[in-house]
């Protein structure tokens, strides 16, 4: 039996999801409140293979964003990858692969890009730049514009929107 709740009162329903091939839509009809709402029966994820599993295991994460907790949120890590780090707000189908959990109005789903590298030397490197966003990106608070390139380092302070964040670059620091 799967339990579901009502987006309107949060009444729970039960229901036996095994009646139903996956990928149908199913409507269903609050007993408290009578709103109708659909769900999707979710499609059987594939087994992942060995080589996939060995993949993920050998990206290394260059770095994190230390998401500060405000009206919006709580405290988040998020962590940076070799490459393109699109940073916005985490919505369903977002083009964000660093997308932070907000319900902050004034940070778009593709906010900014953090490209993270590792040098000849085993540092690693960050540039910022706006995506371009409606509200701005701005850096130890000056805004950036939406040519602008700026290498970033450890303790470096980036707010988007309402959030603020802190760049840090090893684990030892908190």
């Amino acid at each position: 039996m799967k339990r579901i709740r009502c987006p309107k009162c949060d009444e729970s329903i039960l229901f036996d999801e095994t009646q139903y091939e996956p990928g149908r839509v199913l409507v269903f009809e609050c007993p408290e409140c009578h709103k109708q709402f659909k769900i999707r029966i979710p499609q059987p994820k594939p087994a992942a293979t060995t080589e996939d599993e060995d993949d993920t295991e050998q990206t290394p994460v260059l770095g994190k964003l230390v998401v500060l907790e405000n009206a919006f949120h709580f405290k988040q890590e998020i962590p940076l990858y070799p490459g393109e780090n699109v940073v916005g707000r985490l919505v369903k189908g977002s083009n964000a692969n660093a997308a932070i959990k907000t319900v902050d109005p004034s940070m778009d789903t593709t906010h900014c890009i953090i490209t993270a590298k590792l040098l000849p030397n085993g540092t690693p490197r960050f540039t910022l730049r706006d995506a371009p966003s409606n509200t701005g990106t701005f850096l130890q608070n000056e805004i950036l514009g939406d040519r602008d390139r700026v290498i970033i380092s450890d303790g470096d302070i980036i707010t988007i929107g309402a959030t603020t964040m802190i760049l840090r670059t090893n684990d030892d620091e908190d």
